[in-house]
């Protein structure tokens, strides 16, 4: 591209084909698959090759075309199938299904019923995706273009907003973007939730030969997969955001740190990349504008500690992944030494939106204090496991009932953990609290990246502070000692707790501790590694008494705390749940219940591994944990 014409001219071009391949005027159908990871994982290229094959032997291949697109979100319902210009979606598509959509929905124009989804509440097929009440509630910003473009396809992406952010802001002064973003409102998505546009200010007013923008892709919090699917949708979005920030700071570089457990996202950031440069949206002189920008990929091997960005920037400078002291902050002394911007995927994503959109556009959705959208990884004891982007004020109860479509098989909800590792539970108590930086942050939690974890009845609430101190402690990079040592103790006294061996003493010692790494840690991963645990004391701390004082877990988690017992009377004397069980803990007994055939069997506690394997075998129900 040599100048803003020829960007127009292709945009132009782009946007009719790719509305001409949606709405069916370029004369042929197309079949859109999910290509996002979790629906690869379950054939989803697999199905792409069945249909390409039956396009060919069928000679079609003037009538349709065959699509990969990026994550449609819905992930408990996935492999998805859409067909356009209808724009009739199937989901929980396997191999076996193709040729049967092919025969009858492609060449007989015959919707297929048995693979639409069904509306739980009104048990009614719903053929088209926005009339799902999990997609009703949502906003797509952050994950703009996921589901309909083909992510390695800079044409599509072209057609669909793409380079028209940058495109606005090389009309503009640096300062004048930046004050574009400040009036968004605009809010970092990596879990603090700094103002963006502050942020680029900072880096602005710092005079150096060299600045960066570091995209912060090392996204490790358990469940979570926000910053992965918007990768892997639309890469394009995160390297226009970059360059926006790029050009806002005075920066000509930047990096993109990426887990290298993200293959797809980190191939398509690569092609996306290679594909910009081809046509002259990076580089140099971009589009006669004066303004150079370049991006590069670094992999990340894993470290939670990583996602701190200072603990990122040594990692990119080739240095042990450790967090460093503050201040300096990164944008007066950053990646080797120079003003440098770390904003994470989501972020960087918002940005196109804002310069494409306009601020006000993007401020008129969420609350007074937290503009825009959210995306999270809705999972856990919910019905609809995905990713959603809602707006900011969205409730719990709308983000968990309405959009998640509840609890499964009718039980009672107990919690939600948002902020990852970092954050705290919340309760019923809490449903109705609308989401935003500022309140989770009040009710004992926080935002974080964006995971949200929903926990019914049978969570128990100790054994969940240990299993995200757990986490930490692998995690923890030992370079403080409030964190290395302290969270080591907390996890010791969590042990102890769960097993039966905890006293009143360890739950004063608990607070103390947790108290104090949040209050001395060098870096955020130590601050907030506590959260979970002061979160579950404050709101569930009568599970904790049980522990300790009677010995048992309410939810019947804890191993050391319970028991499995066969109910003689219900036992018919099968056998399955002998043959079940690793541990030969199950004997038959003498005794016959009434009204059955064949002797009872019992479990031998002193043998028992509490595997669980023997309930999930008997179908009598006659097993139960106590």
């Amino acid at each position: 591209m040599k100048n803003f014409a020829e960007l127009d001219a292709k945009i132009c071009s782009c946007t009719e084909s790719l509305t001409a391949k949606l709405d069916g005027s370029n004369g042929k159908r197309a079949i859109l698959l999910c290509g996002g990871t979790g629906c690869i994982s379950s054939n989803s290229l697999e199905i792409k090759e069945k249909f390409e094959k039956l396009v060919a032997d069928n000679n079609m291949g003037d009538k349709v075309t065959v699509n990969v697109v990026g994550c449609f979100g819905f992930c408990s319902q996935g492999p998805f199938v859409k067909i356009f210009p209808e724009d009739t979606l199937y989901r929980l598509v396997t191999l076996d299904d193709v040729d049967e959509i092919f025969e009858k929905d492609i060449k007989g124009g015959e919707i297929i019923e048995r693979l639409l989804y069904v509306d739980p509440t009104t048990k009614e097929k719903v053929a088209k995706q926005d009339d799902i009440t999990f997609y009703k509630k949502q906003k797509r910003v952050a994950l703009h273009g996921g589901g309909v473009i083909n992510p390695e396809d800079i044409n599509e992406a072209m057609g669909y907003g793409a380079f028209q952010g940058i495109k606005r802001a090389l009309t503009m002064t640096p300062q004048e973007v930046i004050d574009e973003v400040l009036a968004a409102g605009l809010r970092g998505r990596g879990g603090a939730g700094f103002p963006t546009g502050r942020k680029w200010s900072f880096a602005y007013a710092n005079q150096a030969d060299q600045k960066y923008v570091v995209c912060n892709g090392d996204e490790g919090d358990p469940g979570a997969f926000m910053d992965r699917s918007i990768l892997e949708g639309n890469p394009y979005a995160v390297i226009e955001g970059m360059m926006i920030a790029g050009y806002a700071i005075g920066a000509t570089e930047g990096y993109f740190y990426v887990r290298a457990e993200y293959p797809i996202a980190v191939n398509r950031l690569r092609n996306a990349i290679k594909q910009m440069n081809e046509i002259g949206i990076l580089g140099e002189n971009i589009m006669g504008s004066g303004f150079s920008f370049q991006a590069h990929i670094r992999l990340g091997a894993g470290a939670f500690v990583c996602g701190e960005e200072t603990a990122l920037l040594n990692s990119i400078e080739g240095q042990r992944g450790m967090p460093r002291p503050r201040p300096p902050f990164p944008a007066v002394k950053g990646l080797w030494g120079k003003p440098t911007v770390v904003n994470n995927v989501e972020t960087l994503a918002c940005v196109p939106y804002i310069l494409r959109e306009g601020a006000a556009e993007f401020a008129s959705c969420g609350t007074e204090k937290s503009k825009g959208t959210k995306v999270f990884a809705l999972g856990g004891k919910v019905n609809n496991v995905g990713l959603v982007e809602i707006p900011m004020g969205t409730t719990l109860r709308e983000l968990i009932y309405d959009i998640g479509g509840g609890i499964p098989d009718g039980k009672a909800f107990k919690a939600i953990q948002t902020g990852g590792p970092s954050g705290g539970c919340l309760t019923a108590a809490n449903l109705d609290e609308p989401i935003d930086f500022d309140n989770l942050v009040a009710k004992g939690s926080m935002m974080g990246s964006g995971g949200a974890i929903v926990m019914d009845e049978d969570n128990c609430m100790v054994d969940v502070a240990k299993f995200y101190m757990e986490f930490i402690c692998d995690e923890s990079c030992g370079k403080c000692s409030p964190c290395r040592v302290g969270t080591k103790r907390m996890l010791e006294i969590l042990t102890r707790i769960t097993e039966g061996n905890g006293t009143m003493q360890d739950l004063e010692e608990l607070e103390e501790l947790g108290n104090t790494v949040k209050a001395n840690s060098l870096c955020a991963l130590g601050q907030t590694a506590a959260n979970p645990i002061i979160s579950t004391l404050t709101h569930f701390r009568d599970e904790y008494l049980a522990h300790i004082q009677d010995k048992q877990c309410p939810a019947k988690v804890c191993k050391n705390l319970m028991q499995y017992t066969i109910i003689q009377d219900k036992c018919f004397g099968c056998g399955m749940c002998t043959k079940a069980c690793p541990a030969d803990a199950i004997y038959k007994t003498d005794y016959t219940a009434p009204g059955k055939k064949l002797p009872s069997y019992q479990i031998d506690p002193a043998k028992c591994v509490k595997c669980g394997a023997c309930i999930a075998t008997c179908k009598f129900k006659a097993i139960i944990k106590e």
